[in-house]
């Protein structure tokens, strides 16, 4: 969704759900897997909602369904790619929406094609893209080229269009299964019944091609208009509790919190990783930093930007790849926190043979789990294992405080309900209690190396608190000491006075704990319950929502009005916080007509183009690299989803013969074997009984 709409969050919200007049679920079983969805699901039914349901299986979710339709596994982006084909042809499309708040006028460059499944600019020898020609036009000041009309043979629409008409529903159906009248069925209850609103869980994201299988749900939502409205979105059902606020703290290998692209080993100073990402996440960066190193981050040492680590873009450090690194014994320890790879990893034999290369590992969970046992499996010596196992007894969920961020962006407090059982801590006590244990090791070292650890800001107290570990990421004003009070203080203060560990937290501790209230009441009727917790950012509670209104910011739909321009008062006001730059600036200015104000371009993307907004006319004089404001999100596999046959399918990709599979899918060194060794294909699915690897679930009574 980030290089569609600028972030990778859930669009709208669990409540939400109630105002959709249709639904299309695939990938997802969420009757059995996430019942609060199913929830507000059943009580737009109740009002006449339509519940469309593609998956391989006849799930209790599909017994719910108006429609439902069998898929082969793993052949998604052809029946969608169908859909958009017959929006484009039928005219389906919301026209208005179109042209003002998606890139469908944008003139795409001379150079880009696509031919015999391949998009311009691949290498074979790397299996990589050079997406130079994936960019757009651009006038003498750096700005993309507008096209009068969206028919321009170089629009972004008639790219789109040409790309998609070999998707017809014959073709989606020799390919996927499914009936080729079952899709158009498909096809007109979902583009007819607006808002429609599109879930999907780890049934779409576990593929080769899950990430543009995805781009093709943000494509038909932005034709439809479907994205910034109350029912509308895209919404990811997460694999458990807390994925959002993991990923918000920076759990993705290219992430620091709040989303800021990571450091690479050639950003040598602060402006070099400016130049890559953008001027835009200076602020940010520079208030974490600030967060992490205070009074030691100062402009004459860059904000300490030396002391965060560097990765390298040339290694993939992903978890397969960092088993298979583990096992060549280029790791001496793990920290093994709340994962059970030994369970989770398909490949077992890799997982223990990379585990007894280390010389420690270190194991933090509830339980004695199978990666902590790994030396004790069948055919294994204990003698013959060097690795040195430690375990550090964790506290449950409901004994210890902190937040929990949900699918809808909501950041919700809770408190312990019990002391932790015997030696077990809570994961902050206990790194806590290790980092001041490292840095008392490292008391008095002049090595540059050991830098970060000595001059890192750890002013937890003696006994650790996590509601001041929630004010560090809602953000402090440096020069007073206090907190700010909402995301726009922040947002105001000068680059170098401000901290704030995420940034896109700011405010929710700025007038109180508001991650802790508890107020259901909804006004608005729309499910919103803007009194409930806190949701990022600045408790806007869908996204995008400048796209619910039309040009002179008033709403398109009577019915559900989330914001809307007050001429009167010259403010953006309504039922939802506006997901806007300035609320002081009306929808006639630049300002106010950006709807997806975190893209580059400020409009939603049907074509992921590779784009740096705010790029000089001419280049510096000082001879230095030129920085922009933003860098547009890409997909390293092509500007449009395009189908491929699952990486290991013995079927024929009767699109493009000879490139079958994705062509920049990572196949793994281990050996495959034959279709007719092994004439089955396997699919994933969450078995609601069973939590994740089973590390809790097999071992309560």
């Amino acid at each position: 969704m980030s290089p569609s709409f600028g972030r990778g969050a859930m669009t709208n919200s669990w409540s939400d759900l109630k105002n959709a007049e249709v639904f299309l679920i695939a990938g997802s079983n969420c009757a059995e897997n996430h019942p609060i969805a199913m929830k507000w699901i059943n009580r737009a039914k109740e009002k006449g909602a339509k519940i469309i349901v593609v998956d391989p299986r006849f799930t209790r979710t599909a017994s719910k369904a108006d429609i439902f339709a069998q898929i082969r596994p793993g052949t998604d982006i052809a029946y969608l790619g169908a859909i958009i084909n017959y929006i484009l042809e039928q005219k389906l499309y919301d026209q208005n929406y179109v042209l003002n708040f998606t890139n469908a006028l944008t003139k795409i460059s001379k150079d880009y094609k696509f031919e015999d499944g391949l998009f311009s600019g691949y290498d074979p020898k790397t299996r990589k893209y050079a997406m130079a020609s994936w960019g757009y036009q651009l006038g003498p000041d750096k700005k993309p080229l507008k096209a009068e009309t969206i028919e321009d043979q170089d629009s972004v629409f008639s790219k789109l269009k040409a790309h998609y008409s070999r998707y017809t529903f014959e073709t989606a159906e020799k390919i996927s299964g499914i009936p080729a009248a079952k899709i158009k069925e498909i096809a007109d209850v979902f583009c007819k019944g607006k808002p429609g609103s599109i879930l999907y869980a780890l049934g779409m994201t576990q593929h080769t091609t899950g990430v543009q299988g995805i781009r093709a749900y943000a494509i038909i939502q932005l034709l439809l208009g479907n994205i910034g409205k109350a029912g509308g979105g895209i919404n990811a059902l997460r694999g458990e509790p807390n994925v959002q606020g993991s990923t918000d703290m920076a759990n993705l290998v290219s992430n620091l919190p709040g989303y800021l692209p990571h450091p690479i080993n050639t950003d040598k100073t602060i402006r070099d990783y400016l130049v890559r990402s953008g001027s835009f996440f200076e602020k940010h960066l520079v208030a974490q930093l600030k967060a992490w190193f205070g009074e030691n981050a100062t402009k004459e040492n860059d904000y300490g930007f030396s002391y965060l680590p560097k990765t390298n873009p040339t290694v993939n450090a992903t978890m397969i790849k960092l088993f298979e690194m583990m096992n060549k014994g280029q790791f001496k320890l793990l920290f093994n926190v709340g994962s059970n790879s030994s369970v989770s990893i398909p490949d077992l034999k890799l997982v223990r043979s990379a585990l007894a290369k280390l010389d420690m590992l270190v194991v933090s969970d509830l339980f004695e789990i199978e990666t902590a046992q790994f030396w004790r499996a069948p055919g294994v010596n204990p003698a013959d294992i060097k690795t040195e196992v430690i375990m550090f007894p964790a506290a449950f969920v409901y004994e210890k405080a902190g937040s929990m961020s949900n699918s809808s962006r909501w950041i919700q407090w809770k408190e312990a309900a019990l002391k932790p059982l015997g030696d077990s801590l809570p994961d902050l006590d206990m790194l806590d209690h290790l980092f001041k244990k490292i840095r008392k090791l490292y008391a008095g070292s002049t090595d540059v190396k050991d830098a970060p650890i000595l001059k890192a800001r750890w002013d937890y107290g003696e006994h650790t608190s996590a509601l001041k570990v929630l004010q560090e990421l809602s953000g402090y004003d440096e020069t007073t000491g206090k907190l700010f009070p909402t995301i726009g203080d922040y947002l105001k203060a000068p680059i170098g006075t401000a901290s704030t560990g995420c940034w896109i937290y700011a405010g929710v501790t700025g007038n109180g704990n508001l991650a802790a209230r508890r107020n259901n009441t909804d006004p608005s009727g729309l499910g919103l319950f803007k009194e409930w917790s806190f949701a990022w950012p600045g408790n806007v509670r869908i996204l995008y929502n400048r796209a619910s209104c039309d040009e002179a910011g008033q709403p398109v739909d009577a019915k559900r009005k989330l914001i809307w321009w007050d001429a009167a008062a010259k403010v953006w006001a309504g039922n939802d916080g506006g997901d806007l730059v300035d609320k002081t600036k009306g929808p006639e200015t630049p300002e106010g007509k950006l709807s997806f104000r975190m893209n580059p371009e400020g409009v939603g993307r049907l074509f992921a183009a590779t784009y740096m907004s705010g790029m000089p006319a001419e280049p510096p004089a000082d001879g230095l690299p030129a920085v922009g404001i933003r860098a547009a999100g890409t997909c390293v596999d092509g500007p449009f989803p395009e189908f491929y046959e699952p990486t290991e399918s013995p079927t024929t990709n009767i699109l493009h013969p000879k490139v079958s599979i994705s062509p920049c899918a990572l196949v793994v060194s281990t050996q495959i074997g034959k279709s007719e060794e092994f004439p089955h294909v396997l699919t994933t699915y969450g078995v609601v009984e069973h939590f994740c690897a089973g590390g809790i679930t097999r071992n309560i009574p």
